[in-house]
């Protein structure tokens, strides 16, 4: 038990001080934005009627592109990703996630976090939204017809999965965002 808690540390602080928000160079950046894009109009082409609702019903939307997990025992994930507001760039977002239980391998994955209404994605810009084992937002599924639901103003989708996976496990998500125009 120790050894677990001791390396849940470890990987907690070299997770919350080694990875940036946004890339370093405005071509990190650039590149980011185009992968966040190009997954949008993936979710949009594979999950039209879902990707219709959730649009039209949300303010703003987090994306990220590609969130490598692994785990054995202790595990964590992490993954840059781009804000949007009625279309267009307004920052830059990161996940970081920490947890121990029961988990081996690792995959990579595709989010969306779409924000229905102004104060859920303020939230999110301040960092004080988090997900965990105990709070979850509505997870978008199978494209159907759809009426949007959102829970404590978050819907939240992924896809393209790569990987496997096993996980039982207890630990968190935390979101960090910086403006675009920091870097201007």
């Amino acid at each position: 038990m120790r050894t677990g808690l001791l390396a849940f540390v470890l990987m907690l602080s070299v997770l919350s001080t080694g990875c940036k928000t946004a890339g370093s160079t405005p071509e990190d950046r650039a590149n980011t934005v185009r992968l966040s894009e190009a997954a949008v109009n993936d979710f949009e082409r594979l999950k039209p009627s879902a990707y219709e609702t959730y649009n039209k019903a949300s303010v703003g939307m987090a994306v990220f592109p590609s969130i490598g997990k692994g785990g054995l025992g202790v595990g964590g994930a992490y993954g840059r990703g781009a804000v949007f507001e009625d279309g267009e760039l307004t920052g830059y977002c990161k996940v970081e996630e920490l947890n121990y239980g029961f988990q081996l391998g690792g995959q990579a994955i595709t989010m969306i976090m779409f924000f229905e209404n102004e104060p859920a994605l303020q939230r999110f810009k301040r960092g004080e939204f988090a997900l965990d084992a105990s709070a979850s937002a509505v997870i978008v599924e199978a494209d159907a017809s759809y009426t949007a639901d959102f829970k404590k103003g978050v819907a939240t989708t992924t896809f393209d999965s790569t990987g496997l996976m096993y996980q039982a496990t207890l630990g968190g998500k935390r979101f960090k965002y910086l403006p675009a125009d920091t870097f201007d």
